[in-house]
């Protein structure tokens, strides 16, 4: 990433990840780690308020009934909020109506209309199937009683170890490794952070390659490590090398993920995101996260407003 990037990113307060971002570009809090430096320490200033507020605490959720849950933790914010952090609660919320043992493995959901940071959402979960391996479920989050986001997702009977087909055709690229790259806090979002890679394309208007890891303690539980993933996912875009001066793009439309393996979002994930079309006023990319040894963990599409700009 270019060193022009950051500064734009400081200058103009993530007016490009604004338009980036359905909900809008979350929230930026974590105090600032080993291996950041001026750039990092300036991105975490612009939103001190949520300083120091971990991952799990921002997505908290009550029990209000069966199947009904409520996450409480709000705060004022000039954004909207981040559709990422509403798509993690969904997955959190229908998690916890499945059997143990039964881990995330698909979801594909629908960003409906802007949510705010002041208000509480609440989650409904529709239990579609409990099967023998699988499990399917819906949600919709709600705040003031309108729909803002709902998506289908489906849990899974994890497979031994060894034990089935195991193919990999999509190879990582070959990049520095994380800790040989600067390190900052995700523009706006709670306790993540990203290792910067430079651009294969200069002047991005946000990146499409980069390290990305949780930066708080999420223990052993595969359904919040899963729904920390899902909350990055929805963090960066690969259509920003299509802007032009005509256009950009809008609010995002529908995101899907697919986990092909458990794994720790607390541990580095590569992102690549590579554009695939845009047509009739919609964009789509596609992304990859490897691990650390170049193992596809998770694959993902989203598909965003691309509009003529105004």
């Amino acid at each position: 990433m270019s060193t022009d990037y950051l500064h734009r990113v400081q200058a103009e307060p993530f007016d490009q990840l604004d338009n980036l971002l359905h909900y809008s570009d979350g929230v930026s809090t974590q105090q600032t780690t080993t291996g950041q430096r001026e750039h990092g320490e300036a991105l975490t200033d612009q939103a001190h308020f949520v300083t120091g507020v971990s991952f799990p605490e921002a997505m908290e959720l009550e029990r209000v009934e069966p199947d009904l849950y409520r996450s409480n933790f709000t705060y004022e914010d000039e954004y909207r909020l981040y559709g990422g952090q509403v798509a993690a609660q969904a997955l959190l919320a229908a998690g916890r109506t499945v059997e143990d043992g039964r881990h995330p493995h698909s979801l594909h959901g629908y960003f409906l209309r802007s949510g705010r940071c002041e208000l509480p959402t609440v989650f409904e979960v529709h239990r579609d199937r409990d099967g023998r391996s699988y499990s399917a479920r819906r949600v919709v989050a709600r705040q003031e009683g309108k729909a803002i986001f709902t998506a289908v997702m489906s849990f899974a009977v994890a497979s031994p170890e060894g034990v089935g087909a195991n193919h990999q055709v999509l190879a990582a690229p070959t990049v520095p490794a994380p800790e040989l790259c600067e390190q900052i806090p995700v523009p706006r979002l709670f306790a993540h952070e990203w290792g910067l890679l430079e651009q294969l394309t200069p002047d991005l208007p946000f990146p499409e390659r980069f390290w990305s890891r949780c930066t708080s303690d999420l223990g052993d539980d595969p359904l919040m490590h899963a729904s920390a993933i899902l909350y990055m996912s929805d963090g960066s875009s690969g259509l920003g090398r299509l802007h032009d001066e005509h256009s950009i793009t809008g609010a995002s439309l529908d995101h899907a993920v697919w986990f092909h393996q458990p794994v720790r979002a607390d541990e580095w994930l590569l992102n690549i995101m590579e554009p695939a079309r845009t047509a009739h006023g919609r964009g789509l990319y596609t992304g990859s996260m490897f691990t650390e040894d170049g193992t596809l963990a998770v694959s993902l599409a989203q598909q965003a407003l691309f509009r003529r700009v105004v």
